[in-house]
């Protein structure tokens, strides 16, 4: 939902930082295996309850992510590329739900399984309509400068990154039931310096 309102403000802050990156020699492929390696740290930080740490690292995974595909738009945009981005982007959506669902197993799980839950049915939607726009050959100027395109929905990256934000910084709100949501902001609240 949000994302179509901020990839055109973020864009040209990625395109500047990708110019230095094309001049070195560095491939967008190379930019997405650092991201992904980067995030996966967030599974061991979130599994101990480091959570700050582990917010600096989905950043991070999430910033090199924009980076990648500004990289290869000035590049060329490759299938490849395209297939290992996604597939890292999802890899990457779900290794934070299991973190927090380590960090505290039994008040986690239940909000953690339904995320994967949600996570497997966008990334199958995301894949089945990616197919089905192929083969009839739709376009989607919108997304113009993605590899393959998906449907828009209620909740894009951008929500995800910032509930992912949230959790990190306030870890009991990740728990349904923390004495409701009202209770969870009350709680947040009174965490703020």
């Amino acid at each position: 939902m949000l994302d179509r309102h901020l990839h055109p403000r973020i864009k040209p802050l990625l395109n500047a930082l990708a110019l230095p990156l094309e001049k070195a020699g560095v491939s967008a492929d190379g930019v997405t295996l650092t991201g992904f390696a980067i995030g996966v740290l967030a599974l061991p930080f979130l599994a101990l309850g480091w959570y700050l740490p582990a917010l600096v690292v989905i950043v991070l995974n999430r910033l090199l992510d924009g980076l990648d595909g500004a990289l290869a738009r000035r590049r060329g945009l490759s299938d490849a590329g395209g297939f290992l981005d996604i597939s890292l982007d999802f890899l990457f959506y779900a290794l934070v739900p299991f973190g927090f669902i380590l960090a505290s197993p039994a008040q986690n799980a239940l909000a953690g399984g339904w995320l994967l839950f949600a996570f497997i049915g966008t990334g199958s939607s995301f894949l089945a309509f990616a197919a089905l726009a192929a083969k009839h050959q739709i376009d989607n100027p919108g997304y113009a400068h993605k590899s393959f395109y998906y449907l828009g929905g209620l909740t894009e990256g951008s929500e995800t990154i910032a509930l992912f934000v949230l959790c990190c910084l306030f870890p009991a709100c990740f728990q349904p039931g923390f004495r409701g949501w009202r209770g969870c902001l009350a709680h947040c609240a009174g965490s703020l310096p």
